[in-house]
């Protein structure tokens, strides 16, 4: 499929989405939302076992994309055109990385900036090269957060943290965010894709129908109270005993030999 604003590839089992818009830091517009869906599903269809979303050129994405928000006001007469049609397919994007059943990695190449950050952060790891910044850019424009951020990052850092990084705006550059728990890795510049496709490809040998269920029981593990998350976990364990991939892992364990996942 050709796309505008996206680049999609195949390396193996790992498909590797990339936003395309260099020379607008990967600003998020109504075109990305759009076709980053249609990568997700091109991913499926491939047969991709997980999912790598980085970007083009220096930046990972500068959120949303304040110039295509002043076209949309001008064109439509109507100040908050782009948060109606266009935010709810980036928020949809969100979803998208939550609710596909495979492991999703943000390879942060640069700064992530507003919703450009909650995308990277509503993945299910982050790695991030050591130039890359992180921060809550809404504050700066009278703006408060979207595309999950007040549901990832006080989870990942912390309330106190979340409401100080949201109230000030301030920049977070890497290493900082990794000792605050917001992402995984930290790596060179020059190791990052590296880095990210091998973390890709050893999650893409695992089994991945279990990884989907785990994604599953994190998310809900933030609203259930004990009691509902073990039934929860009751039902996923029942489900994953009754895999292809559980009777490969415990034939291989009995046989002392690599086990050979399909995802099923």
């Amino acid at each position: 499929m050709s796309y505008e604003t996206i680049q999609f590839e195949m390396h193996r089992t790992v498909g590797l989405v990339t936003l395309n818009r260099p020379a607008q830091l990967n600003a998020l517009s109504l075109t990305v939302a759009h076709e980053f869906r249609a990568a997700f599903s091109e991913a499926r269809e491939s047969g991709a076992r997980s999912i790598v979303i980085t970007g083009a050129g220096r930046a990972f994405s500068a959120g949303g994309d304040l110039r295509d928000m002043q076209r949309m006001a001008e064109t439509e007469g109507n100040v908050g055109a782009f948060f109606d049609e266009p935010l709810k397919l980036l928020h949809e994007c969100v979803l998208l990385i939550r609710r596909t059943p495979l492991p999703v990695i943000a390879a942060v190449n640069g700064i992530a900036s507003g919703g450009g950050c909650n995308l990277a952060l509503a993945c299910d790891l982050v790695v991030a090269c050591e130039s890359a910044r992180f921060n809550q850019a809404f504050i700066k424009i009278g703006l408060t957060p979207d595309c999950g951020g007040t549901f990832m990052l006080p989870r990942l850092v912390g309330m106190h943290r979340a409401a100080e990084l949201m109230m000030t705006g301030d920049m977070v550059d890497a290493r900082r965010a990794y000792e605050m728990g917001m992402i995984n890795r930290v790596v060179a510049d020059d190791d990052l894709m590296n880095e990210a496709l091998a973390m890709a490809a050893k999650l893409a040998e695992a089994p991945t129908a279990s990884i989907g269920r785990i994604k599953w029981l994190l998310d809900a593990s933030a609203t259930s109270d004990f009691a509902a998350q073990l039934d929860l976990e009751h039902k996923a364990q029942v489900q994953s005993g009754q895999s292809q991939d559980f009777k490969e892992g415990v034939a291989a364990f009995l046989e002392k030999r690599p086990p050979k996942f399909v995802g099923g």
